[in-house]
């Protein structure tokens, strides 16, 4: 891996640190580590030393490489689910302090320091100190759980058993829900089963997947069906699964083109179809909050879906398991 060095950088007055490392996507699937200015800041911002990253399957598209990517991309771009230590904080913050472990919103988090607002920042408490914490997908699976509207003793399916999947079957679980847990990978099924789901169904044929579920529902299918793979095929297959007046959740992240779906089977069962992603930065930072309270109660358990950790000078690897996926993967993290 090839280590470029920049050393004419601004010193740092809080910590005498003129530089970083980060990860710099300089061309599809071509990372390098390299020494770049220590961000710096703003009056509203919070700078934080980053104990950790996820990696997110959104990340996909720019590492393999697409038309409408440029190259590089900004140092430590696309990490996006990182938690650590503020170290700094600029002039008009008073809502967070230089020592606080946090876990907040921010976009290049592969490296070893980035920023955010501070107001887009959750404070970690001490009972989870030294637990790893990646808020952003924590509070997307809360966010996702409650837009989902899952009530005790509702059939709940979900299609798609990697870390977003695990972790709202374990919600389901939780709410009273019966949870049926769908995946094509044996270890996915396993996962889904130690995290609490009823049943479980192998992902394969598309008619025997229906009779199956229609055969587990004495024909009714189920009141809440959530699609968490991104592909074209499970999003078929979960209306059919989605009994009458039921609600379809697309929280998959559907990014590589348009979707042919049937229209005329949700039309005819009178579905509510929702789409789970968030945007607005509140529901974010709400969902992060929850997320440190469900950690904390139990309701949530993300550790043992930390399967794999890189340190960041082999973070090319890590994308290169992110997306292959080999037996026994679910989530991985950069560590510092």
């Amino acid at each position: 891996m090839n280590l470029d060095l920049i050393t004419d950088t601004p010193e740092v007055k809080e910590t005498g640190v003129k530089t970083m490392r980060a990860a710099i996507l300089t061309a599809p699937q071509n990372i390098q580590i390299k020494e770049v200015p220590l961000p710096e800041p703003g009056p509203t911002q919070v700078r934080i030393k980053m104990e950790g990253c996820g990696l997110c399957a959104s990340n996909i598209p720019v590492w393999q490489g697409r038309e409408w990517f440029s190259y590089p991309v900004a140092a430590g771009n696309p990490g996006h689910e990182g938690w650590g230590v503020v170290d700094a904080i600029g002039a008009d913050v008073t809502e967070v302090a230089v020592g606080e472990r946090v876990a907040a919103i921010t976009y290049n988090a592969y490296a070893e320091y980035d920023l955010s607002e501070a107001d887009a920042v959750i404070k970690l408490p001490a009972t989870l100190a030294g637990i790893p914490f990646p808020g952003e997908p924590l509070g997307c699976a809360i966010n996702i759980f409650k837009r989902s509207d899952i009530q005790a003793g509702q059939i709940v399916a979900i299609l798609g058993i990697g870390f977003l999947g695990a972790l709202l079957v374990q919600l389901a679980e939780y709410a009273g829900a019966r949870v049926i847990a769908l995946s094509q990978r044996d270890f996915s099924l396993d996962m889904a089963e130690a995290a609490g789901a009823d049943e479980i169904v192998k992902l394969d044929d598309h008619y025997q997947i229906i009779e199956k579920v229609k055969s587990l529902t004495n024909g009714k299918f189920c009141e809440r069906v959530i699609e968490c793979t991104g592909k074209e095929w499970p999003l078929n297959l979960a209306g059919e699964l989605t009994a009458e007046r039921g609600k379809l959740i697309i929280a998959g992240f559907h990014q590589d083109g348009m979707r042919s779906v049937n229209v005329q089977l949700w039309n005819w069962r009178g579905l509510d179809v929702i789409n789970a992603h968030e945007r607005d930065p509140k529901i974010y930072l709400s969902g992060m909050q929850e997320a440190v309270e469900a950690v904390e109660t139990g309701r949530m358990n993300p550790q043992p879906l930390y399967t794999h950790t890189f340190p960041l000078e082999n973070i090319s690897e890590a994308f290169q398991m992110l997306q292959n996926r080999p037996d026994g993967f679910m989530k991985a993290l950069i560590k510092f």
